[in-house]
């Protein structure tokens, strides 16, 4: 699928602006909770399939709310972009954790603050919801992709586990990459940047905190086992 970039000028780079917002926020996910293990190798299977557990709802929720908006002012750039990512994660647990995924593997509240979140900024215009496609989706495509191969190499986690970060059906993933932030970027113009800007900053600390959720659960849950 290729996706071709609007040619018309844009007077605000709101994903710069993010990027410059997030990227302290940024540094510290990368060092918390089970995002840092996964990164260092010491994460387990099950870490990770409750991370992922808990992203679910987050996606369905980003994902409902853009579909609700497709055709509004600003949204609407974005409907062109089929990056959806909640039937590859549902595909996901299905294979890392069976068919009962949904009442097996706990919906921690830290997810369920994340996911109300987002179901909140899905109110009025929905422009807010360009600080969380930006945070997850280009997430997704930079660092996601590293995380990818982690979880292919040192967890050997099978390519049916794997379907989240799947993006094979964009021929050049650096075109999709460029086209999408021009696409935000036009999307922002429908409205105030700032609330934008201050909500890829809320996105970033929901993410951190459900991240260190995960790992305390995953903590809590080997201490009594063991």
């Amino acid at each position: 699928m290729t996706v071709e970039a609007p040619t018309e000028a844009v007077p605000f780079d709101i994903t710069r602006s993010l990027y410059h917002r997030t990227r302290a926020l940024h540094l510290e996910a990368e060092k918390s909770g089970i995002i840092a293990e996964l990164l260092r190798g010491t994460a387990t299977r099950a870490g990770y399939a409750l991370l992922l557990r808990n992203l679910f709802p987050v996606y369905r929720e980003l994902e409902n709310g853009l579909d609700r908006h497709q055709d509004n002012p600003g949204l609407d750039r974005l409907k062109p972009f089929k990056l959806g990512r909640t039937q590859a994660i549902q595909s996901d647990l299905i294979a890392l954790c069976g068919p009962d995924w949904a009442d097996s593997v706990p919906w921690l509240p830290a997810g369920q603050a994340y996911a109300k979140r987002i179901s909140q900024t899905a109110e009025g215009d929905g422009l807010l919801l360009i600080a969380h496609a930006y945070t997850r989706y280009l997430g997704d495509l930079n660092g996601g992709q590293i995380v990818r191969r982690l979880l292919a190499n040192t967890y050997q986690l099978r390519p049916c586990e794997l379907s989240h970060y799947d993006f094979s059906s964009f021929p050049d993933p650096a075109e999709l990459k460029h086209n999408y932030r021009a696409a935000l970027n036009r999307a922002a113009m429908a409205g105030a940047p700032e609330p934008i800007v201050e909500e890829g900053a809320t996105a970033f600390s929901l993410n951190i905190n459900l991240s260190v959720a995960v790992q305390q659960s995953v903590s809590q849950s080997a201490a009594i086992s063991g």
